[in-house]
Formats: C-alpha cells, sequence, structure tokens
C-alpha cells in the first residue's frame, strides 16, 4: 500500500486513516435528474473511502459523485489541493465550491493509472462549471472552500472504483 509522509506545511482537507467517518460524505446521483447511475461508498480495511458503482446513460443519466462539506477552509496561502488515490484506470474530476451558497463548482479532469498515485490539482486550472458548462467567470481563485467531491461523467456506460486516502492543500 502508498501512504504519504505527515504534512509538514499543508493544510489537510480530509485523511480517512486519521479516525474519520464516512458519514461526513454523501453521494449524488444523476437521480437526482431522472437518471439511472447507482454510486456508492464504503471504508476499507485499510481506512481508506472506495466509490464505486455504474454510471449509465438510461433516461439522460451520466453521473456520480461523492461529496463532503466541511468548515469554510482558507485556501489563500496555497496554491494546489492534493490527493492521494488509487483509481481504476479512468478519468474523474475534483470539484471545489468556494461556499455552499454558490451554483457553481470550479472543477479539473485527472486520470487514474490503477495503481496508488498523488494528483495535484493546482488552483489556477480549476475551471468554473454549473452543471456540466463551463462559465465565463475567472478560474478558482484559491482563497476558500467549503465543498470538496469526486465526479465520475465520462459520456458513457461503465462501472468505476475509486480509493481515495488523503485530501490535502499546499
Amino acid at each position: 500500500m502508498f501512504t504519504t509522509a505527515a504534512l509538514t506545511n499543508g493544510q489537510e482537507i480530509y485523511d480517512f486513516s486519521e479516525g474519520n467517518h464516512m458519514n461526513d460524505w454523501y453521494v449524488v446521483d444523476d437521480v437526482v435528474m431522472g437518471g439511472r447511475s447507482e454510486g456508492d461508498m464504503t471504508i476499507n480495511e485499510e481506512s481508506h473511502l472506495v466509490f464505486h458503482g455504474n454510471v449509465s446513460l438510461e433516461n439522460n443519466g451520466g453521473f456520480s459523485s461523492v461529496r463532503y462539506q466541511s468548515e469554510r477552509l482558507p485556501a489563500h496561502e496555497y496554491s494546489k489541493f492534493k490527493i492521494n488515490l488509487k483509481g481504476d484506470g479512468k478519468m474523474y474530476q475534483f470539484r471545489v465550491r468556494s461556499r455552499l451558497n454558490e451554483n457553481h463548482s470550479y472543477v479539473l479532469s485527472f486520470n487514474t493509472t490503477g495503481d496508488w498515485q498523488i494528483i495535484d490539482i493546482p488552483f489556477k486550472d480549476m475551471y468554473p462549471s454549473w452543471r456540466g458548462m463551463k462559465l465565463d467567470m475567472p478560474n478558482y481563485p484559491g482563497e476558500e472552500a467549503e465543498e470538496f467531491s469526486f465526479l465520475i461523467s465520462n459520456k458513457k456506460n461503465e462501472s468505476f472504483r475509486l480509493e481515495i486516502d488523503r485530501i490535502w492543500m499546499e
């Protein structure tokens, strides 16, 4: 298993190995819009969140996500999010909302390799999006963050599995 060293100059967002619980996270699928995708989450023996399920294009569906709402975290001292995860070789999105009362999220897609990897998500590359549409607004300003999510939406029927160990800012 791949593990990372303790943070020395970053801001922890979530570390599943620290006794955090999946009760802090929740799944949102396309069923909220009539779709048929089914996402689920569990905590495995290594204390990682495992987000898994099936994406279906049936009935205009096509996405599944897992989300976490935190207290508002200051982000202005940092320039990127970092995620220790193991994917299934598919593409996912990491999404951040600065404030819960905003409709849009800031988004960046990343590919997984099937192995443990640390994904860098630079603030400057996260573009604003609402319901899958890119908005004509500046990219993520990196001032604060209040919601974090992972989403799969590759425009095809597919099963998925994403194992998440930690998320932090540097």
